[in-house]
């Protein structure tokens, strides 16, 4: 992808962690990645409902929201797209669901059971193996693209399809 609107991917949590230093430094500002309960708050923008533009039980209203394997592999065009083609949600946030996986500062828990009560980023000691994965991708049904969507990966996995990349936060 070489639109400068296209979304980074081919992106380890090392690898976005690195870029996070770097940019720090340079621009003597802090950006970091979401911890995870601040990334499903931005994704929902509000909203309680499966997907951020409603519960979508056909999934097809989602076509004007996300990249997932209808509008994606479907009639292939089996890679990330561009960020800001689709509609965004309430927050003004594009691509928050499908698209590309994105990182958080998490380590992967598989339920909430005795995470942070604050919104901070859930991180063990010592790290636990995997990092948190969220939104899903272009290549995934609608399923699997729902606000709660989350995944665990290797922090040195990039992922396999262009499917991994990061959001900033500050």
């Amino acid at each position: 992808l070489s639109d400068p609107d296209s979304p980074a991917v081919w992106v380890s949590w090392n690898d976005a962690k690195a870029f996070i230093t770097a940019l720090n430094s340079y621009t003597g500002l802090t950006f970091r990645l979401p911890s995870e309960a601040e990334w499903e708050y931005a994704c929902r923008a509000g909203t309680t409902t499966a997907f951020y533009w409603g519960d979508d039980p056909t999934r097809t209203v989602g076509d004007a929201y996300c990249w997932w394997t209808s509008n994606t592999w479907n009639i292939n065009e089996r890679y990330a797209h561009v960020v800001g083609l689709k509609q965004s949600n309430e927050f003004g946030l594009y691509d928050m669901s499908g698209n590309v996986w994105e990182w958080c500062e998490d380590d992967w828990h598989t339920n909430y059971t005795g995470a942070p009560t604050d919104g901070s980023a859930w991180i063990g000691s010592p790290r636990g193996s995997l990092r948190m994965l969220r939104g899903g991708y272009w290549n995934f049904s609608g399923d699997h693209c729902r606000s709660a969507e989350r995944n665990g990966a290797n922090p040195s996995s990039t992922g396999q399809d262009s499917d991994v990349g990061f959001r900033l936060s500050r």
